[in-house]
């Protein structure tokens, strides 16, 4: 699945995955993420599958980040840290228009 912007007579094809990647960065970017990922032992993390998913949903983009917050940082206020980084990154990155931005903080680092 993809998206696809057009801006006049130009057309920009953009994978999922493109966008899971900016979302992914635009996350571990933000003060107080430790990582982006699930909780628990890092060796089985891959089973409990991708830490982002996106999706686009008439001309909209949703993102849903799993992350783990670093020891003593206020979640309520990390999380919308990040909500608001990522939908900027989507939308200045790629022109995308914001659906929604859910951050599961699934642990805390050490």
């Amino acid at each position: 699945m993809s998206a696809s912007l057009r801006d006049g007579i130009d057309e920009l094809t953009v994978r999922r995955r493109v966008i899971a990647a900016i979302a992914a960065a635009a996350a571990a970017a933000v003060p107080g993420v430790d990582r982006v990922g699930r909780g628990g032992p890092r060796a089985l993390a891959w089973l409990a599958g991708t830490p982002v998913s996106a999706r686009v949903i008439e001309d909209r983009v949703h993102v849903r980040l799993w992350l783990i917050a670093r020891q003593g940082e206020p979640l309520a206020e990390l999380s919308a840290r990040a909500r608001t980084t990522i939908g900027r990154a989507m939308e200045q990155q790629l022109g995308l228009r914001l659906g929604d931005v859910t951050v599961l903080v699934d642990g805390v680092g050490g």
